[in-house]
């Protein structure tokens, strides 16, 4: 039945169903990228795919039981984000790999953490004086508990990786806003795939770490933002420097 006009009056709303469906179908493949870009990460900051291994569209797809689609979605992000490289140009065809891990691209990497977290801290000392006690009392007990893992005849570098995760992320949690989360979540990451290859190389600088630590927790306990700051800077300074040295003697991942 049309309209005086010669329009359809169902076509309009046949139109709008057709781009309904198609939306939901653009969120579906959105959502199994996601999924893929999750899941491979994790594969890659836990070291299950190494550094330097070839990364194969096709491969993924059928390992994880989607379409080749959202696998492709899934490794732009990657790329985009650092955790994946690509080999060849022009007319040659490109060729995918999870990025080696090198001493420099370790030292940017812990120099834009050690920026965003001293933020994140700058911003937790200048909490009210409740908010800052609890933190406080959270950030004392997991570096506690860090030191004690760290002494134990066998330290389970597992347990060691998670406390300090954990403390770092204390005030981060605490204090940090939207966009500086957002920024800590997409970068933090990249520096954890360097931790967990090398921590048990790591362990016997944790007491040392701890001391760095214990002057970050004493500046926000006293409100003091610019101590803060530069406290946990700092310790992401020293911490690069203890990095390069057991790359130095462990050789780089992945890097040809």
């Amino acid at each position: 039945m049309r309209s005086a006009s010669g329009a359809d009056p169902e076509a309009g709303s046949g139109d709008s169903l057709r781009r309904a469906r198609r939306g939901r179908r653009i969120s579906t493949v959105h959502d199994r990228a996601t999924l893929v870009y999750e899941a491979l990460r994790d594969l890659m900051i836990q070291g299950r795919i190494a550094p330097g291994a070839r990364v194969i569209e096709a491969e993924v797809a059928t390992r994880l039981k989607v379409s080749r689609t959202p696998v492709r979605a899934a490794l732009q992000r990657l790329q985009h984000e650092g955790y994946v490289v690509a080999q060849g140009s022009g007319m040659l065809q490109l060729r995918l790999s999870v990025a080696p891990l090198t001493k420099e691209d370790a030292r940017e990497l812990f120099e834009i953490v050690g920026e965003l977290e001293g933020l994140a801290a700058r911003r937790a000392a200048a909490l009210p004086p409740d908010r800052r006690a609890t933190l406080v009392l959270e950030m004392d007990e997991l570096n506690a508990r860090l030191l004690v893992a760290a002494r134990r005849a066998e330290p389970d570098a597992r347990e060691i990786f998670d406390l300090d995760h954990s403390f770092h992320r204390a005030w981060v949690t605490a204090a940090a806003g939207a966009r500086l989360t957002a920024l800590h979540d997409a970068v933090k990451p990249q520096t954890d795939r360097y931790i967990r290859l090398y921590i048990s190389a790591l362990t016997e600088d944790i007491g040392t770490s701890v001391v760095e630590h214990d002057l970050t927790t004493r500046a926000i306990e006293a409100g003091q933002p610019a101590s803060a700051q530069v406290a946990v800077r700092t310790n992401w300074d020293h911490a690069a420097d203890r990095l390069a040295r057991v790359i130095d003697s462990m050789g780089e991942r992945g890097a040809w």
